[in-house]
């Protein structure tokens, strides 16, 4: 019995020396991202292991001390390696929290440079796209660009007919504004697609959507074939696929404008470019501008195209290209550039249920078309040839006239000899429809540039039209660079009277002196003259398409008289 009693008692004595054992011990986890350190298990923690209290200083201080060959050293240094074999476990917790300290702090350090390194990777430029920024790698990009042009005209020689009854009078007016105020956003994404947005504050007569020109993503499928969607220009002219702010002279020539530009150039569709150094091509299907600022907008709605409403019709709509190239180069500044362009648009006309027209007389914004010259003016833009809106009357008129479509076709070349250049086009626009046969609209331009400093016109290989001129001394203040110089002279013709079609007939002269100081500012001054004007056949009253004393006004520039001094500051980044 005695020796069943012990032998209890010594069982219960091994288990309670073991919950006092485990009582000492602690198990540790580490969070892997944070490098803390804890107590409990958890999402992202790591077991560390089992810690014990140590117990065998205790026991050696009690056991008896050997005498040593050296006492004065021997215990000292036994002190100090039982301390450090077998310190508590509360010293060891600390050490633990100061390493998983650091290693936070390494971690901290570490993201830090990552994303040091990520903000290496973007750096910014400003060249020719704008301020330009990208990533190293190239597979994003984005610039901000814009252009101001103010500008001024001065009439010397403005004589005309006077006004009859109400109308206003005829004439030309002096004056300052500003001809472009435009900013926009471009650039790149996943290095095969980019894309554009500009808006021009100038345009739009007071509507939103007629500000916008380029709103496009276009997809590079090779360096030298593109897709592209949105709002984008027509591939048409040589003149016209240039931008405003590399032409030679300051407005664009009467056939460019009436035909291409007035119709507003920047129509939403989709589109097709190929281009290498030697060859470009561009085809396009579009609809209607985005806005109402257009001849070309047949929505009755003040907001155009960007808005249609019941009753505005179906949009009209275009297949339009241009193919053009050098079939003669020797380098970037001798070569001979030819091409031809071709596009057909059909035109929305819409009548009410009685059968009469909406916007009967109006230059677009109820359905028709019509086509109208100024004379390279840049402040006043007033009309002097008007061919008033080519559908007019009701259905039940029997001499109605409608334009259903009408086609356009050009014929460009450019030869470029070192500083000297000489320009050329031909327009022709047919008209289609009710109460037509055969009836076209024609006009044509030459000019030729040299540069005084020595510079030569530059090439923009996917426009294939002229790009921006860098001069050879940038203008300095104290120094011998004072830019680039150039002259020009040209000779312009328009005629829009044909068959039942009397919208008049004009021709001009102009010359031009061009001063660049730097890549990005252009200072311009043209002298125009007009050679002749014939309206003697468009009619005084408001018929055939004319309204508001249009075709009076138009009437009373017969055989008049316009010269005029217009200057232009043109500064882009």
């Amino acid at each position: 019995m005695k020796k069943l009693f012990r032998l209890t008692l010594a069982t219960t004595a091994l288990i309670n020396l073991g919950l006092l054992s485990s009582a000492y011990a602690l198990d540790l986890y580490v969070d892997t991202k944070t490098k803390q350190i804890f107590a409990e298990p958890g999402p992202g923690r790591v077991h560390m292991g089992t810690f014990e209290k140590s117990e065998k200083k205790a026991a050696k201080a009690e056991a008896p001390q050997k005498v040593l060959a050296t006492p004065a050293q021997a215990p000292v240094q036994e002190s100090q390696t039982a301390e450090a074999e077998h310190k508590p476990a509360g010293d060891r917790l600390v050490r633990l929290r100061e390493k998983a300290d650091k290693e936070q702090l390494k971690n901290q350090v570490s993201v830090l440079e990552e994303r040091v390194k990520e903000v290496e990777k973007i750096h910014g430029t400003f060249d020719d796209r704008g301020l330009h920024w990208a990533t190293k790698d190239g597979n994003f990009s984005v610039s901000l660009n814009g252009r101001i042009q103010p500008a001024a005209q001065y009439n010397f020689i403005n004589q005309a007919d006077p006004a009859t009854g109400t109308n206003t009078p005829n004439e030309l007016d002096s004056g300052a504004n500003i001809r472009r105020a435009r900013l926009g956003v471009e650039g790149t994404f996943f290095k095969i697609w980019d894309y554009k947005f500009e808006y021009d504050f100038s345009r739009g007569n007071g509507t939103v959507g007629s500000g916008i020109t380029d709103a496009f993503v276009r997809l590079n499928h090779t360096n030298a074939l593109s897709y592209k969607i949105g709002s984008f220009k027509e591939p048409f002219s040589l003149e016209e696929a240039a931008s405003n702010r590399f032409l030679t002279f300051i407005e664009r020539h009467m056939s460019v404008n009436s035909f291409v530009d007035n119709p507003n150039t920047y129509k939403t569709g989709i589109g097709v470019n190929y281009a290498v150094p030697r060859f470009q091509t561009g085809l396009a299907f579009q609809t209607e501008p985005i806005g109402a600022w257009s001849a070309a907008a047949t929505s009755v709605n003040a907001n155009g195209n960007q808005n249609r409403n019941n009753g505005s019709g179906d949009t009209g709509w275009q297949g339009i290209g241009r193919i053009s190239g050098r079939p003669w180069m020797e380098d970037d500044t001798k070569f001979l550039h030819v091409g031809v362009s071709a596009g057909h648009t059909a035109v929305n006309t819409q009548y009410r249920a009685d059968g009469t027209m909406v916007g009967e007389g109006s230059n677009g914004g109820g359905g028709g078309m019509s086509f109208f010259a100024f004379p390279g003016t840049n402040v006043d833009r007033t009309n002097i040839l008007n061919t008033g809106n080519l559908s007019n009357g009701a259905l039940t008129d029997p001499n109605h006239r409608r334009i259903t479509s009408y086609d356009r076709f050009g014929a460009e070349g450019w030869f470029v000899y070192g500083p000297f250049s000489a320009q050329t086009e031909f327009l022709r626009t047919n008209i289609n429809g009710v109460g037509y046969n055969g009836e076209h609209l024609t006009g044509y331009y030459g000019f030729i540039s040299y540069f005084l400093t020595g510079e030569s016109k530059a090439y923009h290989v996917r426009n294939g039209a002229a790009n921006r001129i860098k001069p050879k001394k940038p203008f300095q203040w104290n120094g011998t660079g004072w830019g680039a110089w150039e002259v020009a002279f040209g000779y312009d013709f328009i005629d829009m009277n044909s068959g039942v079609i009397k919208g008049g007939q004009a021709d001009m002269v102009r010359m031009g002196l061009n001063w660049y100081p730097h890549s990005n500012v252009k200072f311009q001054t043209n002298i125009v003259h007009m050679l002749n004007i014939d309206t003697a056949q468009t009619p005084t009253t408001n018929t055939n398409g004319y309204s508001g004393g249009a075709g009076a006004r138009t009437h009373g520039w017969d055989n008049g008289s316009i010269s005029a001094f217009l200057t232009q500051l043109t500064v882009d980044f």
